[in-house]
C-alpha cells in the first residue's frame, strides 16, 4: 500500500524533513493536550517554530499533519522495535526478549502511541488504510516470533488464529501501559509489569 502523498511548495527534501519533525513534535503535544480537533493549524505552527504561512508551504490541510504524526510514530516504534530484536536471543527467550523490547518502546513513547490511537479515526479515508497497514506490519513481527515457537514445539499452539491471536494480545498488553499508566504506574515498575505479563501471556501456552 503506498504512502500517501503530501503537497509541499518547497523542492529541498532536507528541508522538508526538518520542518515536517518539528511539526510532528509540536502537534503530538497539542493533540496529547487538546485533542486533534480542538487543535488549530496556527497553534500547531507556533508550536513548531515558525508561522502559520511557513507551516502551509510543507502541508496541504491539518489532516496532513496528523497523517505525519502517525505514519512518523509507526516508523519510529517498528525501527525501535527491530533494533532491540537484533541479537542472538532464541526460542522462548527471544519471544520473552520481544515483548518486553515492545514494552520498552511503548514507553519510551508513550505520548506519541497515546496520541496516535486517539486521534487515528480523524485521519481521511485515503490515508487510514496505509496507516492500519503498518500497524498490521508490526504486529507481524511479534506474531513471526510467535509462530517460530510454536512450529519449534515450545508453545501449545496448533492452530495459526491462536497464534494471531497470542500476537494481538502482546499488543494490547503494551498499550495498556500507556493507556492506563495513571495508575499503573503508581503500582508497578516497567520492570515489574512486563515480567508479570510474560508470565500471563505465557500461562497456558508453554510446554
Amino acid at each position: 500500500m503506498r504512502k500517501k502523498k503530501v503537497p509541499s511548495m518547497v523542492k529541498d527534501q532536507q528541508l522538508i524533513k526538518k520542518r515536517r519533525e518539528q511539526m510532528i513534535k509540536g502537534a503530538v503535544n497539542l493533540f496529547k493536550e487538546k485533542g486533534f480537533h480542538r487543535t488549530t493549524t496556527r497553534e500547531i505552527a507556533k508550536e513548531s517554530g515558525f508561522s502559520i504561512g511557513t507551516l502551509y508551504e510543507y502541508i496541504g490541510s491539518k489532516e496532513d499533519v496528523l497523517y505525519l504524526v502517525c505514519d512518523a510514530i509507526y516508523e519510529e516504534v517498528r525501527d525501535r522495535l527491530k533494533q532491540y530484536l537484533d541479537n542472538d536471543s532464541s526460542g522462548i527467550d527471544r519471544l520473552k526478549q520481544a515483548i518486553a523490547s515492545y514494552f520498552k518502546v511503548v514507553d519510551e513513547m508513550k505520548d506519541e502511541v497515546l496520541v496516535m490511537y486517539q486521534e487515528a479515526k480523524s485521519l481521511p479515508k485515503e490515508a487510514l488504510p496505509y496507516v492500519l497497514q503498518k500497524e498490521l506490519e508490526m504486529t507481524e513481527m511479534i506474531e513471526s516470533i510467535v509462530r517460530d515457537c510454536a512450529e519449534d514445539g515450545l508453545l501449545d499452539l496448533e492452530e495459526e488464529a491462536e497464534v494471531k491471536l497470542v500476537a494481538h494480545n502482546i499488543l494490547v498488553q503494551g498499550h495498556m501501559w500507556t493507556f492506563r499508566r495513571w495508575i499503573l504506574k503508581k503500582q508497578y515498575t516497567l520492570e515489574q509489569y512486563t515480567e508479570l505479563q510474560i508470565e500471563h501471556i505465557l500461562k497456558g501456552i508453554i510446554k
